[in-house]
């Protein structure tokens, strides 16, 4: 049965201080005789309000920056082709002078690819000449994950914490927070109790939320396990929180995850991060859309080429 995942992503619709949203402006001012650095210009801007990293922002601005410079800043983008950007991929490799290794090679078709599919769903360019430019298969590790075996000891052991003579929820509650949401550290630490929603029990969800305007597009509503009312209580109950969920630091977190796992004889095999792709793969390994699974997880759409095909990959063997 394919799971169900709530929806409540935000729309553009003013917070209690009246302030809307941000969105990517349409670019008005960009048609098919804008020049290319116009429009990297208008890109940039895009990104920005769209949320992305700093840093991806700044890979990004800087491999379009050696592409403008190839082709020439003032040429119209109607004008560039496929075969434009496939000697431009190849002087990357074989005439710049630069070494270029494989992972450098990849991001900055990437950020091509990316660059051209934003002009194209604007309606700046007609077609994507960038569409037909392949990636070159790169074989990359793949991340670590526990297999449903890993996961069954994992919950057998904060369970047998909850009633131990010295009981302790918080143990059980991390993890079964984490393996149904998939949700970051940063996330977790940042759950107020406001967040979360137990009133009706046999659906509790949580909301992720973000302070910052510019990660507002990346709050959304989860599902919790259907264990969490009971767990929830318990742990109020223990450690008596006052504004946020887990009111520690988040290094203490880690040491509840590193000694659950010593307990359970998984040694350096349980992190937030194997965590966050565990719960990732067993979405899609039970038939969980990509594009649900990327809103889950609140990836972007270019973080997701690359998370999305690990994903997959690691979803096709046996758990």
């Amino acid at each position: 049965m394919t799971p169900v995942q709530l929806t409540l992503f935000r729309s553009n619709k003013p917070r209690n201080n009246g302030e809307l949203l941000p969105i990517a402006l349409v670019p008005n001012m960009l048609d098919m005789t804008s020049s290319l650095n116009a429009a990297i210009t208008a890109f940039h801007e895009h990104m920005r309000q769209q949320g992305f990293s700093e840093n991806t922002i700044k890979a990004f601005g800087g491999d379009l920056n050696i592409f403008r410079k190839f082709i020439g800043s003032n040429r119209p983008v109607a004008e560039l082709t496929t075969q434009d950007i496939q000697t431009f991929m190849h002087f990357l490799r074989y005439q710049r002078g630069i070494p270029c290794s494989m992972k450098s090679y990849q991001r900055r078709l990437t950020s091509i690819k990316v660059f051209f599919n934003y002009l194209y769903e604007q309606g700046v360019i007609e077609t994507d000449p960038a569409v037909p430019v392949a990636h070159q298969p790169v074989i990359v590790p793949l991340p670590e994950i526990l297999n449903t075996a890993q996961v069954e000891c994992l919950y057998k052991t904060t369970r047998e914490l909850m009633v131990a003579p010295k009981p302790d929820v918080r143990p059980h509650l991390l993890v079964s927070l984490l393996l149904t949401t998939g949700i970051k550290k940063s996330e977790a630490m940042g759950i107020r109790l406001g967040d979360i929603e137990l009133a009706h029990p046999d659906q509790p969800f949580v909301m992720i939320r973000y302070d910052d305007p510019r990660r507002w597009h990346k709050e959304r509503k989860l599902r919790l396990p259907q264990d969490f009312p009971t767990t929830y209580k318990q742990y109020v109950e223990q450690y008596q929180p006052r504004e946020r969920v887990f009111e520690c630091t988040p290094r203490n977190l880690e040491y509840v995850l590193s000694d659950v796992a010593q307990m359970a004889g998984l040694v350096g095999k349980v992190s937030f991060e194997v965590l966050r792709w565990t719960s990732a793969v067993r979405d899609s390994a039970s038939g969980m859309r990509d594009e649900t699974l990327r809103q889950k997880l609140g990836l972007s759409t270019i973080t997701w080429q690359d998370a999305g095909g690990k994903i997959k990959r690691l979803a096709s063997r046996p758990l």
